[in-house]
């Protein structure tokens, strides 16, 4: 429910407008005088600011400056009686959205005030684009249809309505933060902002001030009040990315804002109520980190509401062909390089590969794989993958449940694969050769070729 603070002197005048404001759904404060209205500005947060203009002891003047102080981006409507034009031309200057004239149309007010909210609205999706221009746009939809995937999307569902505090843990490149932002869209909030930060990425000494904001001339640079992301995300969901790389001094307030529903910008002296719902993730074990006193407790508690593990994309194999397809189509589209398909060898790798990146390594090697295919078909040629890792990360993708027999037999193909492929690089592809080499007869070796798809 959106708030709105209406600072207006005369009492049927403020009666008739807190129930034609509160029949639209609208909660309404009201304040009798300039002095009060400003006091609630100072004390409350406010979507939208409606002021009469002459006000005892202080005018309405005085109490859109003390809003553009306060909360710069509220929208303020100055209400004036007839012949008093040149004063709302002048409280326009200072920054007022519109005013109106008394004796006025409610459903002229109404429309003024929806036309102002949405300008604030944009205005502040405006401000937190800027920071987000390098994300692509569209991300992808979660894509998959293997049980680990299945299990994650079930809990994203149940969590998603409320306003619980959810901990995302899995690896570098799982996706974390297309499962936050699915969190959010299912949730009520989805009307409002969704903010992710990436505490890695931004400089320690600057992250206090990007998160809370901070107030003129707290420290050097600071010609103007700046508003942190927990102000320009209220009523929306906060992503904190990367979390357990955050300074323990900032945990400490970090565990005041979830705590209190507050923050303090820097350099300010009084507290800002906020509602916000936080989403954090970590590609680090924060339990360790915890006892290794780099992470505090109480905020690690705080954050663990509902742990939600991403699996990495080696134990999710049977979703690799479906994000294939997917990558393929995006970046055929992206690229305009014609529509391609996959040939069933070079799925076979990748679907083989331990893609330690996981599905951002899948994404590059896809947009790799379009830029370099000639043709309609993608072939393992263009598949283009770190040998190092095939070597040395296959073992880990042996099948650990199931029979004994399942796992020797994939142990015993990755232990061939890897081997011959040795030989036809020492013998620079000279298969009689390689064969001597491998103490197996010519057609053997043949046949594991053919059977392993080692030919180049």
């Amino acid at each position: 429910m959106q708030m709105i603070l209406v600072v207006e002197d005369k009492e049927s005048m403020a009666q008739m407008l807190r129930e034609t404001l509160e029949a639209e759904g609208y909660s309404i404060v009201i304040a009798r005088d300039g002095q009060e209205g400003a006091r609630q500005i100072r004390e409350n947060r406010f979507d939208l600011v409606l002021t009469d203009l002459k006000l005892p002891k202080k005018d309405g003047i005085e109490v859109l400056k003390a809003s553009k102080t306060e909360s710069p981006l509220t929208p303020v409507i100055v209400m004036t009686a007839f012949g008093t034009i040149e004063t709302a031309v002048a409280a326009m200057k200072e920054g007022a959205f519109d005013f109106i004239t008394k004796p006025f149309d409610t459903d002229h007010l109404l429309l003024l005030m929806d036309r102002a909210l949405e300008t604030q609205r944009v205005l502040t999706e405006n401000i937190l684009l800027k920071d987000e221009l390098s994300l692509k746009l569209g991300k992808p939809k979660i894509i998959g249809k293997s049980d680990r995937i299945h299990e994650v999307a079930q809990k994203v569902q149940k969590v998603a309505p409320g306003k619980t505090t959810v901990l995302l843990l899995g690896e570098s490149g799982t996706g974390k933060e297309l499962f936050a932002r699915a969190v959010h869209n299912l949730s009520q909030r989805r009307a409002y902002p969704f903010v992710p930060i990436n505490c890695a990425a931004i400089p320690r000494e600057l992250l206090e001030s990007e998160l809370f904001g901070h107030e003129k001339g707290s420290f050097t640079g600071a010609d103007a009040r700046k508003l942190g992301k927990f102000e320009l995300g209220d009523k929306g969901t906060i992503f904190l990315d990367e979390i357990a790389e955050m300074d323990l001094a900032l945990q400490a307030k970090l565990l005041r804002v979830l705590q209190e529903g507050e923050v303090e910008r820097v350099g300010g002296v009084k507290s800002v109520k906020i509602d916000v719902r936080i989403i954090a993730a970590s590609n680090r074990d924060i339990e360790k980190a915890v006892e290794e006193k780099l992470f505090r407790e109480d905020l690690f508690y705080r954050l663990n509401v509902f742990p939600i593990v991403i699996p990495p994309l080696r134990e999710r194999k049977d979703d690799i062909p479906l994000l294939v397809d997917y990558f393929v189509e995006t970046y055929c589209q992206e690229l305009k390089s014609g529509k391609k398909t996959v040939a069933p060898d070079a799925l076979e790798l990748m679907i083989s590969y331990p893609w330690k990146g996981n599905v951002r390594e899948l994404e590059n090697c896809i947009e790799r794989a379009v830029i370099l295919c000639d043709g309609d078909t993608i072939t393992r040629d263009d598949v283009v993958l770190n040998s190092q890792m095939m070597l040395e990360g296959s073992l880990s993708t042996l099948p650990m449940d199931g029979p004994l027999e399942d796992s020797v037999r994939a142990a015993v193909r990755i232990a061939e694969t890897q081997r011959i492929s040795k030989a036809l690089k020492e013998t620079k592809g000279n298969k009689s050769r390689a064969a001597e080499l491998l103490q197996v007869s010519y057609k053997t070796l043949l046949t594991k070729i053919k059977d392993y798809r080692l030919e180049p």
